[in-house]
């Protein structure tokens, strides 16, 4: 049987809010099954809220999160959680415009050295494991904190 979780579980798992939880469901961005009118997240959905936890503390728009969680199921064809392994090392990396979803530490290198622009990185690969430990109760649950950002990323469209 797979591992599911209540709105509550993952608002304890990752420092979201309640509302926020149900404003993305609203508008798509992380979609739970039902049962009733209970909200049931599957791990997969857990990750990728921890995700967008991140990607909003650095001030990504609702918008871009929604883009970056299309694009990386695009790109990875499944689930960030089933794609992440023990050893894989995904990183995600942005300058404002463009997205690149990179595993070799060359490539992210090469990216860097390259970019006329400051670039944003966060490594999936450790959110995903930061999120089977917190699961697994190695590690205690991390927040979700609404971080005042000084400056939003303006990413195109």
């Amino acid at each position: 049987m797979l591992e599911s979780f209540t709105s509550q579980d993952v608002i304890r798992l990752t420092g979201i809010t309640a509302r926020q939880l149900q404003w993305w469901d609203e508008k798509r961005i992380v979609v739970p099954a039902r049962q009733g009118h209970r909200r049931i997240y599957s791990f997969a959905d857990v990750t990728e809220v921890a995700v967008i936890c991140e990607l909003r503390s650095k001030g990504f728009s609702l918008q871009r999160m929604r883009k970056v969680v299309r694009f990386l199921q695009k790109e990875l064809g499944k689930r960030l959680a089933e794609t992440v392994s023990g050893s894989s090392s995904y990183h995600l990396l942005t300058d404002g415009h463009t997205l690149f979803l990179e595993t070799s530490p060359q490539q992210i290198v090469d990216i860097l050295k390259n970019s006329r622009q400051p670039m944003f990185a966060i490594c999936l690969s450790d959110t995903v494991r930061q999120v089977r430990a917190v699961v697994s109760g190695r590690k205690r649950p991390g927040r979700c904190a609404p971080e005042k950002v000084r400056r939003k990323l303006k990413l195109g469209s």
